[in-house]
This record gives structure tokens, C-alpha cells and sequence, in this order.
């Protein structure tokens, strides 16, 4: 799919807007561009809307202009760290002003609305498709992206609406609902299970579409949001139903051979991939101060990395370092250590740099990288599935699986270099070898370390109400204090809503504590 250009009418850009001129009496010009009945009119014209969602992936990962918002899921937990000026390293310092965490919310309801829009136009659809298959699979492809949204729209901020329907004005229907409890993730997993039968196998788009959704990563992701949902009071039945969402992944996904290869730029949409955002540049010339919207040629494509090395310092940044705390996570001879942080040959900030990612990377234009977030991979959704299998009574499972990811760290190593002892397979498995698994196989990865530590302390597995500023990693920044993020009557911390959302919307209330 790295040949693919994301593409997006004008038509679904800026739906229902028809221009017409008054020349003279007559008010019956033809509009300047193509609307809507125009442009679906064909197969391809579907294709293209599609595509168009996943183009609005690009603003959670670019430059965005020397403000990418990274920080919003990387920082808040013990993994990394910083001396920067970041609120979300703080915690204490947020503010539903805060720009970055502003700009989150919006892309992802801007991805939100995208889907909704297509879902619409494909519900409308009558005979245009000359397959009928594809419809299906462009429904599915809508709603697995509008699910992926709602997922991390209710991890960060929980109480957000769940608009599901096309918003065609600005009246009162711009002003849904706030949600509460579960909502959100409930909508996510109802389009999860639906877009799951919708999508196709594994392995069966043409290579130009790889990297598309498919059945398997339609199942992990719902796996994910169930074992989540488990820990805010689902229980028993939501990890029943994890596991079964989990076993219907298909044999064409796998442990890659080398752990590396989850973020080596060389190595995209392998088989342990299950879902990644495709990073690429445009062909002649790309202009990382502009979105994607602007034009297909000109407007960032790709990805950012630079936090986690020297780019970062140049735009007069500190970049986002590993923790003492994870550092000392892994175990004596585990190759994952080296393949996750390293020494930056010097003694700045701590020393040590974040390596996932800038190991094997491969940049395009100034600031921008083509190497992919693995935004889902199997590891993740195998240490998932253990977690719910050991909730499940089936210990023996648990262990196998988690297992089966230790002696694949085990072999990450060249072929001449003997196999490293560590870590061996344990002999029986716990909770708390599965977090310390998690911990030290997905550090720095999508914001897993956070919201694995909020979910575990709502179950009860965790008490982040006794943790001290050197249980967060330590944090290299004085000022450090979780206070504000934590509720002892809600046991969950929530970015606030931003300003310009609870100024707009009389129906959302403002997060707890801001």
C-alpha cells in the first residue's frame, strides 16, 4: 500500500457544498467542482472515499508543523520520559486549552465523520457497484477505521460523543451528547464484530492494497476493546468473547522471526502485522508543514520519529528517552533490551536513547519518515489473549502463548550470535508475568504502557493511587505529580475535553478534575 495515494473527493471533503454563481437572471449555473451525485457514480469513486479515511491517519502521526501530538499517548506512562515541556509527561499541568491534545481530538473526529459520511453514500448506493463484494468490503473498511477512532477517543477521553450518523449542517445535530461509562467502546466493538464478517482474509488484496483492513485485524482490535471493556466491569463474558474474537485470527498471521522486524522500515506489513498506518512520500516534492488535505503531491504523507533522536533537538526539542524503570525491566541477556534503547554516546538528558523505530529507518523528505507505525500486532493481541485466558482458568493457555513470545525474543539475535538464554520459558504464568511481559515486548508502542496501567488499576490488579513519582519511571522532570490525573471514586484518568468542544457543545460536560 505504500504505492497508494491516499485519495479523497472534493465531493465527501466538503460534502453538500454547491457553489452557484448569478450571472445576469440565471441561477441555474453548473457548480465550479463536482458534488456529490457526480462524483459516487462509479466503483472506483467508493474506492477513492474509502481511501480518503485512511489518509486522515496521516494527522495522528505526521510532523503536523513541528507539533506532532505524539506526546498524548507516548508520555503518560513509566516507559518514557522527558525534561521537556510536556503537560502529558506532568500529568498535573493539563489543560483543556492544551493545543496538541486539541488537535487529537478533532483529526479523530474528523476520521470519525469521514466514516460516517462513506457509510452513509454506501447505504444510498444502488447499482453502482459491479462488485457486489466490495461494498462489503468498504463498509467493513469504514467501520473497523471509525471504531479504531472511537477506541482511542475513549482511552484518552472517555466521556466524548458517539456520533454515528453523518453530520450534514450546523445546527443543533453538531451538538450531540456527551457520553458515559462504556459508550463509547461498546460502539467500537459493535463495529468491530460487524466489520469483521464484512472484510476480506488475510493475504487476499492485491499488493497495491496492502496494509487495507482485513478479517484478522478486524478480530485483534475487537479482542483488544473487549479485554479493555473486561476491566471496566465487563468481566467474565467480555474475556469469553475476547477469546473467541482472538482464535478467529487466521494462520496467516504470526510471530514475525525477529523482533526488530516490528519497526524496521524494510520489514512493513509482515506477517505479524495486523494493522499499520502506511507511511510515504509523495513522489517529487513534499511540504511537511501541510497537511495531506491540500494536495496528494504536496501535503505530508508520512510519518514522524524524530522525538525519539537528534531531529527532535534541532526543531529545539527534547526528545522522549527511555526510563530508568523500563531499562531495568528487561532481563539479564533479553535481546529485546538491545533493540529498544541504546546509548546516545553521551550524557545527554539520561544518557540513552528510545531505539524502537529509528534502527532501521528510512526517511523521506526533512522530517518525515516512511518507516510504518505498527499500529496493531500480534504480540500485543497474544499477551491479550493470555491475559484473558488466565482470567478464563486456562492457565496452560496462558503460558503457552506467553511462552511463544519469550522464545521469539529469545532468537532475536544474527545467526552469529549463539541464542540467548533469556528469557526462558517459564514454568507456570501469573498476572504479573503477563504485565511484566507487556511491559518490556510493547514499551513506547501506541500508548499500550498507559492504558494498560489505567486498565489494570480499574480491575483491581494495580493501585496507581500509591504510586510515587519513582514508580512513574522515575520522570526525569521536577515537577512531576500525578495527582490530577487520579480518582479514587472513577479509579481512571481522563485527558479533559478541549476547550473549543465544551464552548461549542452545551451536551458534553468536562472531564472530572479541570
Amino acid at each position: 500500500m505504500k504505492n497508494l495515494k491516499y485519495i479523497v473527493g472534493l465531493s465527501v471533503v466538503l460534502a453538500g457544498l454547491i457553489i452557484l454563481v448569478a450571472c445576469e437572471e440565471r441561477l441555474d449555473k453548473d457548480p465550479l467542482g463536482d458534488t456529490e451525485v457526480v462524483f459516487f457514480t462509479t466503483q472506483d469513486a467508493f474506492d477513492r472515499g474509502v481511501q480518503g479515511i485512511y489518509a486522515k491517519l496521516t494527522d495522528w502521526y505526521w510532523f503536523n508543523a513541528n507539533n506532532p501530538i505524539h506526546e498524548c499517548w507516548l508520555l503518560p506512562g513509566d516507559d518514557l520520559t522527558s525534561r521537556g515541556d510536556y503537560p502529558h509527561e506532568t500529568f498535573a499541568a493539563l489543560s483543556p486549552a492544551h493545543g496538541r491534545q486539541s488537535t487529537f481530538y478533532q483529526v479523530s473526529y474528523h476520521l470519525i465523520n469521514r466514516a460516517n459520511v462513506m457509510l452513509q453514500k454506501i447505504a444510498e448506493e444502488d447499482g453502482v457497484y459491479l462488485d457486489v463484494g466490495m461494498k462489503d468490503i468498504h463498509k467493513g473498511e469504514a467501520l473497523f477505521l471509525r471504531a479504531l477512532a472511537f477506541y482511542r477517543l475513549w482511552s484518552f477521553f472517555g466521556t466524548s460523543p458517539v456520533v454515528t450518523e453523518r453530520i450534514m449542517g450546523l445546527g443543533e445535530e453538531t451538538k450531540q451528547p456527551g457520553s458515559s461509562g462504556t459508550e463509547m467502546l461498546d460502539q467500537a466493538i459493535a463495529d468491530l464484530t460487524e466489520a469483521a464478517e464484512l472484510l476480506p482474509a488475510k493475504g487476499t488484496w492485491e499488493d497495491k492494497f496492502i496494509g487495507r483492513a482485513t478479517k484478522d485485524a478486524a478480530n485483534g482490535l475487537l479482542g483488544k476493546c473487549l479485554v479493555t471493556r473486561a476491566c471496566y466491569g465487563g468481566g467474565n463474558a467480555d474475556y469469553g468473547a475476547a477469546i473467541t474474537a482472538f482464535n478467529k485470527i487466521s494462520s496467516n498471521t504470526a510471530l514475525a522471526p525477529h523482533f526488530l522486524d516490528n519497526f524496521d522500515a524494510l520489514n512493513e506489513n509482515n506477517v505479524e502485522s495486523l494493522f499499520e498506518f502506511q507511511a510515504s512520500n509523495a513522489p517529487n516534492f513534499e511540504n511537511i508543514w501541510l497537511g495531506n488535505d491540500f494536495n496528494q503531491q504536496i501535503g505530508a504523507m508520512g510519518a514522524y520519529w524524530g522525538f525519539f533522536y537528534d531531529s527532535w533537538t534541532w526543531w529545539t526539542h527534547t526528545p522522549f528517552v527511555p526510563t530508568q524503570k523500563l531499562m531495568d525491566a528487561f532481563e539479564a541477556g533479553d535481546p529485546r533490551a538491545g533493540h529498544t534503547f541504546r546509548s546516545n554516546g553521551g550524557d545527554n538528558f539520561n544518557g540513552w536513547e528510545f531505539a524502537k523505530y529509528t534502527w532501521r529507518n528510512l526517511e523521506g523528505d526533512v522530517s518525515s519518515s516512511l518507516n510504518n507505525p505498527r499500529i496493531l500486532r500480534y504480540a500485543d493481541v497474544m499477551l491479550l489473549q493470555a491475559e484473558a485466558e488466565l482470567w478464563a482458568g486456562s492457565a496452560a493457555n496462558a503460558l503457552d502463548l506467553v511462552n511463544q513470545v519469550r522464545k521469539r525474543a529469545r532468537e532475536s539475535v544474527p545467526d552469529t550470535i549463539p541464542v540467548s538464554a533469556f528469557p526462558a520459558d517459564l514454568a507456570s504464568v501469573t498476572m504479573e508475568d503477563i504485565m511484566h511481559e507487556r511491559f518490556v515486548e510493547l514499551a513506547g508502542e501506541e500508548g499500550q504502557r498507559f492504558l494498560d496501567l489505567k486498565r489494570w488499576h480499574n480491575a483491581g490488579y494495580i493501585n496507581l493511587g500509591n504510586w510515587t513519582k519513582e514508580d512513574w519511571g522515575p520522570s526525569l522532570r521536577e515537577d512531576f505529580t500525578f495527582s490530577k490525573w487520579f480518582s479514587d471514586t472513577e479509579g481512571k484518568m481522563l485527558y479533559p475535553i478541549p476547550l473549543a468542544e465544551i464552548d461549542l457543545n452545551p451536551n458534553v460536560s468536562q472531564n472530572k478534575g479541570y
